[in-house]
C-alpha cells in the first residue's frame, strides 16, 4: 500500500469511526429515554439494562454502517478539498478514480464482513436481547401452547393440531388429510390422533390413539386402529414437513434467525406449501443490505466534489435526506415483496440498484 493510500484510508476510517459512534450514542440516548418508565417498572438494574444495551449494539450498528460510511466518504473527499489536498494530488497527476479506489476497496472489504456480521453475528444477539425482553418486560412472549395450527404439508396433504405444547414437544388432536393429487375435493385417508408425540431420539413423529380412515369408494371406507405408531411406520404419510423447531422458529423473529437457519426455515416453510413470499424478502435483504455502504460511498464522493452546490453544511443535508429516502424505498418495496407482486430477490437488491445508478450517473456527470 502507497503512502498516498494510506493517508486517504486513515482519514476515511477516522471519520467513519467518529460518524458511527456519534450516531450510536444518539440512536442508544433515544431508545433509552423511551423504554426508561419500561426498565422502572420492571425494576430492571443498571447492569441489566446495560447488557440489554450490549445486546442492542450489534442491531444498531448494522444500520447505521451505510449512513456512517456515507458520512466518512463526504467529510473526507471535503476536508481534500478545503485544504487544497486534492488539488495537489490532482498536480501530482492522481486522478479521482486512483484516490478513490482504496476507499472502495475499503468499502468493499467491510461489506463482505457485513454479510458474515448481519446473517450471524446480529441474529444471535437479537436472540439474546429478546429472550431479555419476555423474561424482563413481557415483550414479545413466545406462549409455551400453541392452539388452531393449520399447515398444508404438501400439494395433497392437509394437518390440523389443535394445540402444541412447545414443554412436552406434543400435539393434541391431530388430523392428517389426504386428497388425491389430481382432485383436492377428493379425500383417500385421514388419520386422527389423540396425541402426536415428537421422539428426539428417532427424529421422527409417534401418533397415539390413532384412528385411520380409508375411503375405498365414495359408499366404502375401511377404519383401522392402532394404539401408537410413528409416522415413518404409515406407508400412506412417511413424513411430514414440520417438527418442533419448525414450529417454535414460527413464532420467532425474522430478527432471531441466523442466514442458515432462515434458509431451513424457508426451505421447509416451501415443502409444507405455505406463503414463503416475505420470509424470501427478508432472507434476501440481509444479504443485499449491506451493499448499501458501497452506493452510499459512491454517492457521498460525487456529493462532496461538487464545490458548486453549496456548502459542506447543505452536502452534509442532501446526504442524509437521501438516507432517509433510500431506507424508504427499501420499505416501499418489500410491501411488493411481500404481497408477491415482485419477484424476492428483485425487491431485495431493487433499492441498491436504483440508487447504485443514480450514484454513478452523478459521479460521472460531475467528474466529466
Amino acid at each position: 500500500m502507497k503512502l498516498i493510500d494510506r493517508y486517504i484510508l486513515k482519514h476515511f476510517i477516522q471519520n467513519l469511526f467518529f460518524g458511527i459512534l456519534c450516531f450510536l450514542i444518539i440512536f442508544i440516548l433515544i431508545d433509552l429515554f423511551e423504554n426508561l418508565d419500561k426498565f422502572i417498572d420492571k425494576h430492571l438494574n443498571i447492569s441489566l439494562i446495560f447488557i440489554y444495551y450490549i445486546y442492542f449494539i450489534p442491531e444498531i450498528l448494522k444500520l447505521i454502517l451505510p449512513v456512517g460510511m456515507l458520512l466518512a466518504s463526504l467529510f473526507t473527499i471535503s476536508r481534500f478539498i478545503n485544504y487544497s489536498e486534492l488539488t495537489a494530488m490532482k498536480s501530482a497527476g492522481i486522478g479521482i478514480y486512483r484516490y478513490l479506489s482504496p476507499i472502495l476497496i475499503f468499502g468493499f472489504i467491510i461489506t463482505l464482513l457485513s454479510i458474515y456480521f448481519n446473517g450471524w453475528v446480529v441474529p444471535n444477539t437479537n436472540r439474546l436481547k429478546f429472550a431479555m425482553e419476555r423474561d424482563y418486560l413481557g415483550k414479545n412472549q413466545i406462549i409455551s401452547t400453541i392452539p388452531n395450527i393449520y399447515i398444508q404439508d404438501n400439494k395433497n396433504r392437509f394437518i390440523n393440531i389443535g394445540i402444541y405444547d412447545k414443554t412436552t414437544k406434543s400435539c393434541q388432536q391431530v388430523s392428517i388429510q389426504i386428497f388425491k393429487k389430481d382432485s383436492l375435493t377428493v379425500m383417500t385417508d385421514r388419520f386422527d390422533a389423540k396425541v402426536m408425540l415428537w421422539d428426539s431420539t428417532a427424529k421422527d413423529w409417534k401418533l397415539i390413539d390413532l384412528f385411520h380412515r380409508k375411503f375405498l369408494s365414495p359408499e366404502t371406507e375401511e377404519l383401522i386402529y392402532t394404539s401408537e405408531s410413528y409416522i415413518s411406520n404409515i406407508g400412506e404419510i412417511k413424513k411430514i414437513n414440520i417438527d418442533p423447531d419448525l414450529i417454535l422458529k414460527k413464532q420467532l423473529k425474522p430478527e432471531e434467525l441466523n442466514l442458515t437457519e432462515f434458509r431451513e426455515f424457508i426451505d421447509n416453510l416451501r415443502g409444507s406449501g405455505q406463503d414463503v413470499a416475505r420470509a424470501e424478502v427478508d432472507y434476501y435483504s440481509i444479504i443485499s443490505f449491506p451493499f448499501a455502504s458501497l452506493v452510499t460511498i459512491i454517492f457521498g464522493v460525487s456529493v462532496s466534489s461538487n464545490r458548486r452546490k453549496g456548502g459542506a453544511a447543505l452536502q452534509f443535508g442532501i446526504s442524509i435526506l437521501v438516507s432517509f429516502i433510500y431506507l424508504g424505498f427499501v420499505k416501499i418495496s418489500q410491501i411488493f415483496g411481500y404481497n408477491g407482486d415482485v419477484n424476492a430477490v428483485l425487491t431485495a437488491w431493487l433499492a441498491n440498484i436504483l440508487f447504485f445508478t443514480i450514484s454513478v450517473v452523478n459521479f460521472l456527470r460531475i467528474n466529466r
